[in-house]
């Protein structure tokens, strides 16, 4: 592992407590967990980056996935599913990732999350409450939609590109399942720990991690991922609504800023 300063072992460490509560609350700690990584660790090969990124935001994700299983109505069956399916579409998606240019990809993404930022706006409603949950409960066809198109589609893109998978997860549970937003944010974090043990798993066996500092990082996730599961608990919907709305505009703004800077 390359030489840090105490000064950047402590910004790391920051970057890893918010990444936690952002990533808790509803995906996308990963925006500001790379570019902290990167600039923390400048000569650090990008796999490495990568690896131990993975590494520090399982341990946040699992933390954060077990507060919410123990206090929202999550059906851990149904959220280990589509987690295996986004693990082997993510797998899918990085094979075909070599032939891809995140330049033609970027531009897409940057539309569909505006339009979703739209829709969520213009939809206060929208992920309120379990829409109908009282009048009809989770049917076979929706479960396997969910696996397919969310847990497949979604791990696809995260294999081929990546950037905002735990945001467009939420959206997509709760659009698919009926969810709230905290329960669809409980079962992404779910379907999280599956595609980030899959990953991880392949970085550990490449060597691609720094198991130092990322167990040292790791703490401060933890404890990120569960602040924000309980805040996420407690505040309800709306509190969820709104940090969505700021992490999909930083997303926008990020991807706008790779593709044109």
């Amino acid at each position: 592992m390359p030489e840090i300063t105490l000064t950047t072992l402590v910004l790391l460490c920051l970057a890893a407590l918010v990444a936690g509560w952002i990533d808790a609350v509803v995906g996308g700690g990963g925006l500001l967990m790379l570019p902290a990584l990167l600039l923390g660790l400048p000569h650090a090969p990008a796999a490495h980056i990568l690896g131990t990124n993975k590494a520090v935001a399982i341990v946040g994700t699992t933390g954060a996935a077990v507060t919410y299983v123990r206090k929202a109505p999550v059906q851990v069956r149904t959220a280990v599913r589509i987690g295996l399916a986004a693990l082997t579409g993510s797998t899918v998606g990085a094979f075909f990732a070599a032939g891809i240019s995140s330049d033609v990809l970027r531009p897409v993404i940057m539309v569909v999350l505006v339009a979703v930022a739209a829709f969520v706006m213009l939809r206060p409603s929208f992920g309120a409450k379990a829409e109908g949950a009282e009048r009809a409960p989770l049917t076979r066809a929706r479960i396997v939609t969910a696996i397919v198109v969310v847990g497949g589609g979604i791990g696809f893109y995260d294999g081929l590109f990546g950037p905002g998978t735990g945001t467009f997860l939420v959206l997509a549970l709760t659009a698919v399942l009926h969810l709230d937003l905290v329960t669809a944010s409980a079962t992404a974090k779910i379907v999280n720990v599956c595609t980030n043990a899959g990953a991880l798993a392949m970085f550990a066996y490449q060597g691609s991690v720094y198991w130092q500092l990322a167990a040292v990082m790791a703490v401060f996730n933890l404890v990120g991922g569960m602040v924000g599961a309980r805040m996420a608990l407690s505040k309800g919907a709306e509190f969820v609504r709104g940090v969505l709305l700021v992490v999909v505009f930083s997303l926008v703004a990020k991807l706008a800023f790779d593709q044109w800077a």
